[in-house]
């Protein structure tokens, strides 16, 4: 009999530790400087509080969790500005807490530009410091009197010293360059943009009235042909053509007139 309830209690003690590991919210991002609050309820019955510890990477915390409300104090962690950070809220059976600022684990841009520059190849540099945690650099050359983008590069999201590069398509005249972060809060973040002189030619297209295509060339040179970006317009401003080449077929498109932008030019033409 003696055997039977040791057996029986080794079992009790056993599924109470399972019921407690299924019970559990997990937050993961990483380290903003700031606490997490967590609206805290009674747990099952009316008797002692919902939550029953807090997991941080791993270490048990020592945050007052018997009350109706508390704070997940992460800086007692001893953690680095955009050190991941996973976060674990064990509770009871019957009732769930609810974390009030969960944003505060999400990358923010914070980056700092140490220095950027660009050479007349379209080979653009630039150095960060303070990222706290990794976004996407959206990398931004101004043409046609608007921020185009041009492409990405994957943050470090480190607050140490970082290095990156990108290569751009250049337009004929004065290049203007930037990068841009938009994190959670959907503001972005925008660095001075810097500039370069390119040594390519002024660039012309034609014909001006085309039942077919389009080409770019050297302006003043029809036989020489110009890869060059573009995008083209209908009358009501809708883009219904877009890319990067020598030539645009156009034979495709409703008969009309149409606005198209390419190089650093905006021009008009007719589909015949």
């Amino acid at each position: 009999m003696k055997h039977f309830f040791a057996y029986l209690i080794v079992m009790i003690v056993t599924i109470g530790q399972v019921n407690a590991q299924g019970n559990v919210i997990i937050l993961e991002g990483n380290y903003q400087g700031k606490s997490l609050y967590v609206q805290n309820m009674f747990g099952p019955g009316g008797v002692g509080f919902c939550v029953t510890e807090i997991k941080v990477n791993g270490n048990i915390t020592t945050d007052e969790t018997n009350s109706s409300a508390f704070e997940i104090d992460l800086k007692q962690q001893n953690l680095q500005l955009g050190e991941k950070v996973e976060i674990k809220i064990f509770h009871k059976e019957g009732c769930k807490p609810k974390v009030l600022n969960p944003e505060v684990l999400k990358p923010r841009s914070s980056f700092e530009i140490v220095s950027m520059s660009a050479d007349k190849d379209g080979t653009v540099k630039w150095s960060t410091k303070s990222e706290t945690g990794k976004l996407t650099f959206v990398v931004e050359q101004k043409r046609w009197n608007k921020w185009v983008k041009v492409g990405e590069v994957e943050g470090m999201g480190t607050p140490s010293l970082n290095e990156y590069s990108f290569k751009i398509a250049p337009h004929s005249g004065k290049n203007e360059i930037r990068v841009r972060q938009t994190d959670y809060t959907g503001q972005p973040h925008v660095s001075k943009p810097v500039d370069f002189m390119s040594d390519l030619p002024d660039t012309d297209f034609g014909p001006l009235k085309t039942s077919k295509e389009l080409t770019f060339f050297v302006k003043g040179k029809p036989d020489k042909p110009v890869v060059t970006m573009y995008e083209i317009y209908d009358q009501y401003g809708n883009i219904v053509k877009k890319g990067f080449g020598s030539k645009v077929d156009v034979s495709n498109l409703p008969k009309g007139p149409y606005f198209i932008n390419y190089d650093n030019r905006m021009g008009e033409f007719t589909k015949k």
